[in-house]
């Protein structure tokens, strides 16, 4: 009977949708899953390296498990992902007790890893950076069943002066549809209800394999699956949002009308510097566009404060596009050096005192336009997805179309019916919370 394995996961969806993939290879290998490191006979953590919190959360969880290593009770250390692809030899020579890594083309190399380290034999697995996307079937649902993630391409190829995904995820690599519809509709047989398409950037969805963009008819073709309530678009950079993916949103009934735009900066001078291929008038009359086809449509962005060079004005134009576009929601980030990119070697860094200072700027403004917008939502009926009941209460906790997993906000339900994780129910809106909303079910609803 082979090994108890411990899996963690960090970093974003798209490394999550790796670390299923690598659960689903692994119990298909025999292993077995404990939450628990007294139980655990081997741990593998799936690492991210995005910015620098995101390292060093990995460096600490791998540290953490160093320890446990060194007391003999842990027989297996794997380090995964972006982290292992970035700095591979360092690892193998500061944490001694890291028996194996895996770098990000070769996830589907962990159950041979384990096995050789099980056998006595550590081995590092790599592959070429252009590989093909792995696109194995079967995946350990991690987010509950009721949503998934698909990802639908790997690597990137805009190369933003301050982003090292290039370099540890590679080109830009398309997943072949039959692939992907295939996948969707396992995982709709298996009860997932919204299904979020990821990417670094999904609008150039097909590009590499079809000659053009394909999104338009892979969400179609998605929308045809039975069981499929919600589809939801992350990562759709601005400028490559054409009128066939509108259009396709308007007519989709499926289609959440929902965006996530990563637009960075509104100020010209700062874009060119990122490396990015708008500016702010061509952002302004995308978002416009959106708004004038799309009344309803949720815009969701994030911003990077702080970036090299970025003059006070700099910021006051931003703070001045933040006011004008009023978000539905809005992230911000304070820029962070990461090496071996164009923008960690640029003048005019900017010091971590003024950052924070105009991360809070963005975010106080953002939050008065946000808390105004639930407000505004008083007294509307919406359709919800309940996420689960809250403890001791006639409440449950539920997401609107505007509420992407993990990253927005949540609507609290009251009512005393008996609802399970993923009915969908028909609310109406009695208040507002910060960014939460609270509502009642209405009489009619579907499950």
């Amino acid at each position: 009977m082979k090994k108890k394995v411990m899996f963690i996961s960090l970093g974003c969806d798209k490394n999550l949708v790796d670390s299923e993939q690598m659960l689903g290879l692994l119990g298909e290998g025999g292993y077995t899953f404990t939450d628990d490191e007294r139980e655990a006979q081997a741990v593998v953590i799936n690492t991210c390296c995005f910015i620098n919190d995101a390292k060093q959360e990995s460096i600490d969880t791998i540290l953490e498990m160093a320890e446990l290593r060194k007391t003999g009770r842990l027989e297996a250390l794997v380090v995964a992902g972006c982290l292992a692809q970035r700095y591979r030899e360092e690892i193998q020579e500061e944490i001694q007790e890291v028996d194996a890594i895996i770098g990000t083309t070769a996830i589907d190399e962990v159950v041979r890893t384990l096995d050789d380290v099980f056998a006595g034999t550590k081995r590092n697995h790599y592959q070429s950076l252009d590989r093909k996307p792995f696109t194995g079937m079967r995946r350990v649902m991690t987010t509950g069943g009721h949503y998934a993630y698909l990802k639908i391409a790997e690597g990137c190829d805009k190369h933003c002066t301050y982003c090292i995904i290039p370099k540890v995820r590679g080109r830009y690599r398309s997943v072949p549809m039959e692939s992907l519809l295939k996948e969707a509709e396992a995982l709709a047989g298996e009860g997932v209800k919204e299904l979020i398409l990821v990417a670094q950037e999904t609008t150039l969805y097909g590009t590499d394999l079809y000659g053009h963009k394909a999104l338009p008819e892979l969400l179609h073709k998605l929308c045809e699956i039975e069981g499929l309530y919600w589809i939801r678009i992350l990562y759709c950079y601005p400028e490559e949002i054409d009128e066939e993916l509108i259009q396709t949103m308007k007519t989709e009934e499926k289609i959440c009308h929902y965006l996530d735009l990563p637009i960075q900066h509104a100020s010209d001078e700062i874009l060119k510097r990122m490396g990015r291929r708008v500016d702010r008038e061509k952002l302004t009359n995308i978002v416009n566009y959106l708004r004038e086809e799309i009344p309803d449509i949720c815009l969701r962005t994030t911003l990077i404060t702080g970036f090299p060079g970025e003059t006070d004005m700099d910021h006051e134009t931003l703070l001045d596009f933040v006011e004008e576009t009023a978000f539905d929601r809005l992230g911000v980030f304070p820029y962070s050096q990461e090496e071996d990119t164009p923008a960690a070697a640029m003048d005019g860094q900017i010091s971590e005192e003024v950052k924070e200072k105009r991360y809070g700027e963005l975010m106080a403004l953002q939050q008065e336009i946000a808390f105004e917008a639930a407000m505004q939502m008083n007294g509307r009926v919406v359709t919800a997805m309940i996420e689960g009941r809250i403890a001791d209460e006639d409440a449950y906790v539920a997401r609107t179309y505007k509420d992407a997993p993990n990253v927005d906000g949540f609507l609290f339900v009251n009512t005393d019916r008996e609802l399970m994780t993923g009915d969908f129910v028909r609310v109406r809106i009695t208040g507002s919370h910060e960014y939460d909303l609270i509502g009642e079910i209405e009489d009619e609803f579907t499950e």
